[in-house]
């Protein structure tokens, strides 16, 4: 979303570096682009204004930091004012001390209210919890079986009123206590456009459940006329906060800076992609990060950590480095890797990349070539591609809908990635091998006499390996050579 406003800001920077030290002129300057920036991007022109004074006054009234030079010094203050803008601090949610908590969901229709309950009843059941979802959307067609299939995906009950939305929501509370639940997130009708009905029911709703947070779902792609409904939405329900829908689109991101600072309401969640689980607590600090261009290394380790188990991608790593690395060991990385998100997404979070990616195209559909042609090898050619050859790709091109030149370039670049990643493990080659390169041999010539004893062709155990722990040594040192500690 913020590609256009990233590559505004480096350009901006750009211009900075190489002088020896900080004038107005400069700051003005570079004030001038991150202006026109702003305003390309949507973003209101109250806060366009009140921003950029707070970059000018800081960059020409503070003294330049001897270890940074200009264009670090501008970033650093840009990077605080943008961060203050967006909010400053993560919204923490505070739970009830007598269940349930409610949380009472408006907006506008088409959103995204709906998929966005069911995703944050999937984000309180990973905090542990039991949500309850309450359909109390009975305008528009269909809204409560879209609630009850989404809530089904993601494991939930549904509680609803055949036609009255003010009493669904109230009874959801004495449901929740019938049934152990201690989050009620209640799902609210919407109309194209603000309108007194509207406004009467959200208002009848949220006195009648008395909700601890009202959040506004709110469609980034809409730009500044986002502000605008949700200060008619703060005016009727005093909202808690804003949950951001559509932030992986193309819009230009004048809400998510903008809604802040004029409502003086944080942004609770964002909604990055289509999927239940593209969704999470937004970081002011860690968007600011990215808009710049500085990646988002905190969110990316989170993902990380959720989508990989520890043991597994250690023990995958192990035998990557030791050459044992096969083709299952990469689908399963593979798959772990795109249960993180979308791969630009992903690689966006990664510091330097974004000017990289700036017009790249990332072609996913090529992971599922790749999946579907590993599938397509047996259990011996998935942990010897050496033994790969013609008949074989032309075989495996065939279970997969693949050319033989596809499967061979995959074959090949595997190879050259295993080879490189086991010089980085054993540096030393020749008579320098390590015990660890010794142990990987010895497990080949066990897996040689497996296959001679009739193992039905397999060259791996089913199942993980076991790794063995050895020591590390480095190249002419192993015997404890070590010049002046000796």
């Amino acid at each position: 979303m913020f590609d256009t406003l990233t590559g505004r800001f480096e350009a901006a920077f750009s211009k900075l570096r190489g002088k020896g030290r900080l004038s107005e002129a400069d700051v003005d300057e570079a004030l001038q682009e991150i202006r026109v920036a702003l305003i390309e991007a949507d973003v209101n022109l109250d806060v366009v204004t009140s921003l950029t004074e707070r970059i000018r006054r800081r960059a020409v009234g503070e003294e330049l930091s001897g270890a940074l030079n200009p264009a670090q010094q501008v970033v650093k203050i840009v990077l605080s004012e943008l961060t203050t803008t967006l909010g400053g601090e993560q919204l923490s949610i505070t739970y009830a001390p007598k269940p349930p908590t409610v949380i009472m969901l408006a907006g506008l229709q088409g959103a995204g209210k709906t998929t966005n309950a069911a995703k944050l009843a999937q984000w309180f059941l990973r905090q542990g919890r039991s949500p309850l979802l309450v359909g109390a959307d009975l305008q528009r067609p269909a809204a409560l079986e879209q609630l009850r299939t989404l809530a089904d995906r993601v494991g939930v009950p549904v509680f609803s009123h055949p036609r009255n939305p003010v009493k669904a929501a109230s009874a959801s509370l004495s449901e929740a206590a019938r049934t152990g639940r201690d989050v009620v997130i209640v799902d609210t009708a919407g109309r194209l456009a603000v309108d007194t009905e509207m406004m009467d029911q959200a208002r009848r709703i949220s006195k009648a459940v008395q909700p601890h947070y009202t959040f506004l779902v709110v469609d980034s792609t809409v730009g500044s006329d986002a502000v605008n409904t949700a200060k008619a939405f703060h005016d009727t329900l005093e909202l808690d906060g804003v949950i951001l829908t559509k932030l992986d689109g193309d819009a230009r991101g004048g809400a998510a800076l903008s809604v802040k600072e004029v409502v003086g309401r944080p942004i609770a969640f964002a909604s990055v992609g289509e999927k239940l689980e593209d969704f999470e607590p937004f970081h002011p600090d860690r968007l600011a990060s990215r808009i710049l261009g500085m990646g988002d290394v905190e969110t990316l380790i989170d993902k990380a950590e959720a989508a990989f188990e520890a043991e597994q991608a250690e023990e995958a790593a192990t035998r990557l480095l030791e050459g044992s690395f096969t083709f299952d060991d990469f689908l399963s990385t593979m798959q772990q890797v795109l249960g993180m998100g979308n791969l630009r997404s992903i690689m966006s979070m990664m510091p330097g990349m974004s000017q990289q990616l700036r017009g790249a195209d990332i072609d996913e559909s090529r992971i599922t070539r790749i999946t579907g042609m590993i599938h397509s090898m047996t259990t011996a050619e998935r942990a010897q591609p050496d033994i790969i050859d013609s008949s074989r790709r032309q075989r495996i091109a065939a279970g997969s809908g693949c050319r033989p030149s596809d499967v061979k370039a995959l074959v090949d670049q595997f190879k050259q990635m295993r080879s490189m990643m086991k010089g980085f493990g054993d540096p030393g080659g020749g008579k320098r091998r390590t015990a660890m390169s010794r142990s990987g041999a010895s497990r080949q010539l066990g897996r040689s006499k497996s296959k001679r004893r009739g193992s039905g062709g397999r060259t791996t155990p089913k199942g993980p390996q076991p790794v063995p722990k050895v020591p590390l040594t480095l190249p002419g040192l192993e015997k404890g050579d070590w010049p002046g500690f000796n």
